[in-house]
């Protein structure tokens, strides 16, 4: 395929999952201010903290590393064998599953029975839909690879709105039930999420449209995991790149979800105190969300295509090169100035937000102070989302091993600040911690990028230089709007 068919599909795919994560966190910010008037404060911050980090974790570490692996490289490879290696993430989902569910339920904190009920169901429940969605893993990546856009906007938009409608239904009717009502709809999400996947490719496979686009799988049998005669399981390159993405994987977890973890086995905060966290770190990542998102996971995808990992600026394509060092710089200028946005203006409109959405339960106390100091960090997660995603897809074998290395440090930093500084700041120190975990990682990938284009005319870095006219308006921007806040 063409660098310009690819960066066309591309750009389709990430406006596609922009508008689905839009979608995403519209629901979710509006069947949380719903809960709020139904449900403990305790409750919400059991299931989107607690229970939540257990689904992650599980799904996280089971496939995070296939799928970086897996979406290297062309799209023309022997699927047979990229499909048996990604059907092993099930049986590692399950081994994490069993492992993380007897910690959840065993040496964390048990939840008062009379607060939160069915504790003990709800943790079997999100460890089994972490297993259930790694059913459809095979699709999923073979879908992204062939850039399905709609596939992926309708299963998920279809999962989301079922487990949407059945939390409202179970809250108005059954609030008493506790857990058993989250427990039941993230099993409805994950099941209604796989058959799409499923059924889809059940359609597709053997029809002319699949003829016509001379699709590399033929027969739904050969989604399956399957021996060839004289021919090893799974392809070995592949595979050694994936224990490499693993290993870090491990790491970037403890960095993505850090603040969790230390709520979680540390109990610095109460659940109530977890609830409001959440609920406040949830309203602040929406523009990390819905834009950042979509914008890294799918311009992976593209840098993984274009240029071919491990090679040096003069042993690819120089026409490869220029598209994409351009296409690098217009991104970290469009994350910037968005990033730019939310900071000078979250700060001053914090409170009213918070009001507006969840009322003097979330705008009095911290929250204000969270939300502020959030927007502040959107700025660090817009450059780092862009700077990653080029570094990963570019990366060597070697030089993903040398970079665990730095992040297994990182993590302990990391994890050293957020518990101090919680001490000192309470829930800010947790967002202040995960400034400056960014800010490190910004630094490493923005690094790598300029010695990558060392040897070459581009210098795709100047995106994050903005004009001082610019800086300027953001400037008095900010100055206004806090004023007018007082």
């Amino acid at each position: 395929m063409a660098a310009q068919d690819v960066l066309g599909q591309t750009a389709r795919l990430a406006s596609s999952s922009a508008l689905l994560q839009v979608l995403f966190r519209v629901v979710t910010f509006g069947l949380n201010a719903f809960t709020l008037r139904y449900l403990s404060r305790e409750l919400i911050g059991v299931v989107n903290v607690r229970l939540t980090l257990l689904y992650s974790t599980v799904v996280f570490l089971a496939r995070e590393a296939f799928r970086r692996a897996c979406l290297s490289g062309s799209a023309k490879r022997n699927w047979t064998k990229t499909i048996n290696l990604l059907w092993l993430t099930v049986p590692l989902g399950v081994f994490w599953s069993v492992i993380l569910g007897l910690v959840w339920l065993h040496l964390l904190e048990v939840p008062d029975p009379s607060v939160v009920p069915h504790y003990q169901a709800g943790v079997v429940a999100f460890g089994l839909s972490a297993i259930v969605e790694l059913l459809g893993e095979p699709f999923w990546v073979l879908a992204q690879a062939h850039l399905f856009v709609r596939l992926k906007v309708i299963a998920e938009s279809l999962s989301v709105l079922s487990k949407c409608i059945l939390t409202v239904t179970l809250v108005i009717l059954y609030p008493h039930w506790g857990l058993y009502i989250f427990a039941l709809a993230q099993l409805l999400y994950v099941s209604v999420l796989v058959m799409c996947y499923v059924i889809y490719f059940v359609m597709f496979l053997g029809s002319p449209e699949a003829t016509k686009k001379s699709f590399p799988v033929a027969r739904v049998k050969a989604l399956l995991p399957s021996f060839v005669e004289d021919e090893t399981f799974v392809n070995w390159k592949e595979a050694r790149l994936t224990w490499s993405f693993f290993k870090q994987s491990f790491l970037k977890q403890i960095l993505t979800e850090g603040e969790r973890y230390v709520m979680t086995f540390l109990n610095v905060l109460n659940f109530g105190d977890q609830g409001v966290y959440d609920i406040v770190n949830n309203l602040g990542s929406l523009v990390a969300r819905f834009i950042f998102l979509p914008i890294e996971e799918s311009f992976y995808v593209f840098f993984a295509k274009v240029l071919e990992r491990g090679k040096t600026v003069k042993d690819q394509k120089q026409d490869d090169i220029a598209m994409a060092a351009n296409v690098l710089e217009l991104l970290l200028k469009l994350v910037l100035l968005i990033g730019l946005t939310i900071t000078g203006f979250g700060y001053a409109y914090s409170q009213l937000a918070l009001d507006i959405y969840g009322g003097s339960m979330l705008s009095s106390g911290t929250g204000p102070d969270l939300l502020r100091c959030y927007s502040l960090y959107v700025l660090f997660l817009a450059v780092n989302g862009v700077t990653e995603c080029f570094t990963f897809a570019l990366m060597c074998k070697e030089e993903v091993d040398r970079f665990n290395f730095v992040m297994l440090a990182l993590s302990f930093i990391f994890l050293c600040i957020s518990y101090f500084l919680t001490h000192w700041y309470g829930s800010v120190g947790f967002i202040l911690a995960n400034c400056f975990n960014m800010g490190i990682r910004i630094a490493h990938s923005t690094h790598y990028i300029y010695h990558y284009f060392r040897e070459s005319t581009h210098r795709p870095l100047a995106g994050l230089l903005p004009s001082p006219v610019l800086l300027l308006v953001y400037i008095i921007s900010a100055v206004l709007t806090a004023f007018s806040e007082v």
